[in-house]
């Protein structure tokens, strides 16, 4: 099959995935300005001020990280994960920045409904996967896996929820290095959490750069 046309399928799945379960497609850089407003005042101003020790206090009542650390994934697990492709940008230029952001966005990602419902649907659907539950795909071609493609849909349309386009070109980043935690989840989930994580490291990055290129603004 030419490139073009396989890339063009591949959009058209995500498109349609995206509108099944969010009902929103964020085109582009696929923020509103207000939700972007929201992540470049909340987590970088907060940031500065100490918001790293509020941090680990409020994610102890996360229903939906405690639901993944209840499928073997941690918050240390998603940090250290997205940490291994960490590379130094304006205003991430270390790994102390890189980590406190990343903590901020997390907790972001994970307070929001639609991710939760779509992280649930991945795992229960991995679950069903390997017992051999789900229609058309016994558990020995899950395990094989060969013609599935859903799992890749699944995550960029996770990463792409949380980032946007830019986000699906970071879940491509993370998918094919398979970074941390990735390499122990199976199909599915490991997609599921590597959307997850690309989508954060995506909107963490691309705040990052706005807020600089304000400040710059400013100064002029």
């Amino acid at each position: 099959m030419p490139l073009g046309l396989l890339f063009a399928k591949i959009m058209s799945h995500i498109f349609s995935f995206h509108k099944l379960f969010t009902g929103l497609f964020w085109v582009a850089d696929g923020l509103s300005n207000q939700s972007f407003k929201s992540l470049t005042e909340n987590t970088f101003v907060t940031t500065e001020s100490g918001f790293g020790d509020i941090m680990e206090t409020k994610f102890d009542n996360l229903p939906l990280l405690k639901y993944l650390e209840d499928h073997g994934v941690t918050l240390k697990d998603l940090l250290d994960t997205a940490l291994e492709l960490y590379i130094p940008h304006p205003g991430v230029e270390t790994r102390e920045k890189a980590v406190e952001l990343f903590k901020a966005g997390f907790y972001d990602a994970l307070t929001d409904v639609n991710v939760s419902v779509l992280e649930v649907a991945c795992f229960r659907a991995e679950e069903d996967a390997q017992a051999g539950r789900v229609p058309l795909l016994p558990a020995e071609q899950f395990k094989g896996r060969p013609g599935l493609i859903v799992d890749e849909l699944l995550g960029m349309t996770i990463a792409n929820y949380i980032a946007g386009a830019r986000g699906i070109f970071e879940f491509i980043r993370y998918d094919q290095s398979k970074p941390g935690i990735l390499r122990k989840l199976g199909p599915i989930a490991n997609d599921a959490i590597g959307g997850l994580i690309a989508g954060v490291s995506s909107r963490i990055y691309s705040g990052a750069l706005e807020k600089q290129k304000l400040e710059e603004s400013e100064k002029k």
